[in-house]
């Protein structure tokens, strides 16, 4: 990935998505979860520390390891099992039908096919199971949509192969998973860009 997104963008996205208001989202996403979990793109671990109690055992799933140490601080803070796998999310290595939850958080906007890899979400649900997912994407205003799809190259480059102009809702859907509640609304205090956000839930479809 070379130096720059191994080492300074993760301590520069450590410091952005440390604040108050990610923390408050990730806590009200993450807040429903129990059982046996799966996490795509885990990174430095922010999401932990907002894991209730009822997580019985976490699965982790990322291609890099970013800020090792920070990591294993947080690891070592929560009461649950964490097992992680450094790879991709369009091939998991999980068996079908096995998770209670499957989390992502700002990392749609990165996996190169993500519509693959939600359909290996939608693969490793339990068919009672649900997709938790907090992403930035496009806006629904066109003007912002207009400058997120100017600008998305350089945000390809200079955010480590990161997206501004992803539909998220219709990548989920497409990957044949049943949107059950979508909320659209811009982050306060972050530039809409990169702060149009999608926060909901989804199931298989049957």
């Amino acid at each position: 990935m070379g130096f720059y997104c191994d080492h300074i963008f993760p301590r520069l996205m450590e410091w952005v998505m440390g604040g108050e208001e990610f923390r408050r989202l990730r806590t009200e996403l993450l807040t429903p979860t129990h059982g046996e979990v799966l996490e795509l793109g885990i990174g430095s671990g922010l999401n932990l520390p907002h894991y209730p109690k009822t997580i019985t055992e976490l699965h982790a799933i990322d291609p890099a390891s970013l800020l090792p140490n920070r990591m294993a601080v947080r690891r070592a803070a929560v009461t649950f099992s964490i097992h992680m796998e450094r790879q991709t999310a369009e091939v998991l290595p999980y068996l079908d039908q096995r998770f209670d939850y499957v989390v992502s958080t700002w990392t749609l906007c990165t996996i190169p096919d993500a519509v693959r890899a939600l359909r290996e979400v939608r693969r490793v649900l339990k068919p009672e199971g649900t997709f938790l997912f907090l992403e930035h994407g496009r806006s629904e205003d066109k003007t912002v949509a207009t400058w997120q799809d100017r600008l998305n190259p350089i945000q390809n480059v200079i955010g480590c192969g990161c997206n501004l102009n992803r539909q998220i809702h219709r990548l989920i859907t497409q990957a044949g998973l049943q949107l059950t509640t979508l909320d659209r609304f811009a982050m306060k205090d972050v530039p809409r860009l990169a702060g149009e956000m999608y926060r909901g839930t989804a199931t298989r479809q049957t």
